[in-house]
């Protein structure tokens, strides 16, 4: 029975995996960036969802390993001893010492998850061992977001500013434009999302996860058994931060952009309302709603451009007020009522035979 549910959780990673065979290059391209944000949702709900901490600088996260490798794509495709595009605008004579580690692929795939995940278990460890409240997690992590964006647009000669990085013409000395390489891209991105899931739910079945699940529940009872919650909490939340670094770099090279704009508050908010869709407590929930949410806004926004903000906070109000578990709440109700359906059809023909029998002697 495990073999099976596992069986049928991997089906729909294989058949998006198997996506170049019938779908065009342009919906390619958009369910790879969409299920790298897929990633990123699966970490919020094991904070939010399993965790009971609402996180709203997701995005810091996402942009440190955007960075990451945004920025060892720019080195990589420059001439030896020249400097970006925009830091030669700003007057920067000399490539800055934090960036020379970059020019290694192997550092800035380990700097990747490396980074988000220590940011994310230094805050973690400063915020949970005072035990503050979600509430003021929630205002914590927004204005670490809005520092962070205000920080990358204020340092334009070194991090491009407000447009970012971006041009980036090859990955590890293959063309990123290819269509063979936007393919592997692909296969790899869902690979990760993958791996990602089965982490994510493996995690869930073990005693840590059941602990987090309980804090989440009960946090003075578990202290009272004899655990301390905070470690707990931090491990999902570096985790989570390790999850969204993953993300922001696979959608880097999707997209071929990382800028502020996507680091920022309101992307922050946005994170927490396609997993707010799709079910915090649920990571198949939480996977699609980060897809639905995302295709309804690229097509919303392509028609409305200044509509998709209202639309967005009106989806989000409308969830928590009549669906706080979201789709995959739906889902789950639905089964159960046609699972009671079911049982009482059954019963209803098991004393069918009964009565005429009763019947018949009489």
């Amino acid at each position: 029975m495990i073999r099976r549910s596992w069986i049928a959780a991997a089906l729909p990673f294989v058949i998006l995996a198997l996506a170049p065979l019938y779908l065009g290059p342009y919906y390619l391209g958009l369910i790879g960036r969409f299920t790298s944000l897929g990633i990123l949702a699966m970490g919020i709900v094991l904070v939010w969802g399993q965790g009971g901490v609402l996180p709203l600088g997701q995005g810091v996260f996402f942009g440190l390993g955007g960075y990451a490798m945004a920025m060892h794509l720019k080195l990589v495709a420059l001439p030896q001893g020249e400097l970006p595009d925009f830091m030669q605008w700003n007057g920067v004579e000399q490539l800055p010492l934090w960036w020379k580690p970059f020019t290694s692929a192997g550092v800035s795939l380990a700097a990747v998850v490396i980074i988000p995940g220590l940011v994310a278990g230094v805050l973690a460890w400063l915020v949970f061992r005072r035990r503050m409240t979600s509430v003021y997690i929630a205002l914590i992590t927004q204005a670490l977001a809005l520092a962070f964006a205000t920080l990358l647009i204020s340092q334009q000669g070194t991090t491009g500013g407000f447009n970012g990085l971006t041009d980036f013409t090859t990955l590890f000395g293959v063309p990123l434009g290819d269509e063979h390489t936007r393919i592997w891209l692909h296969v790899a991105t869902i690979a990760a999302a993958a791996l990602a899931y089965f982490f994510a739910r493996a995690l869930g079945a073990t005693q840590a996860g059941r602990l987090v699940t309980a804090v989440r529940d009960g946090e003075n009872r578990v202290r009272f058994l004899g655990y301390s919650p905070a470690p707990y909490k931090i491990l999902v939340f570096v985790i989570a931060g390790v999850f969204a670094g993953l993300a922001g770099a696979l959608h880097t090279l999707h997209l071929g952009l990382i800028s502020p704009a996507m680091v920022g508050v309101v992307p922050s908010i946005e994170m927490v309302v396609w997993v707010a869709v799709g079910g915090r407590a649920s990571l198949p929930g939480a996977l699609v709603g980060t897809l639905l949410v995302n295709i309804a806004k690229d097509s919303i926004s392509s028609a409305w451009p200044d509509a998709w903000l209202y639309v967005m906070g009106l989806v989000f109000i409308l969830v928590v007020i009549a669906t706080p578990r979201g789709l995959a709440g739906i889902v789950e109700t639905v089964a159960a009522r046609l699972g009671k359906t079911k049982v009482a059809a059954v019963a209803a023909r098991q004393a069918e035979p009964i009565g005429e029998e009763v019947t018949t002697h009489g």
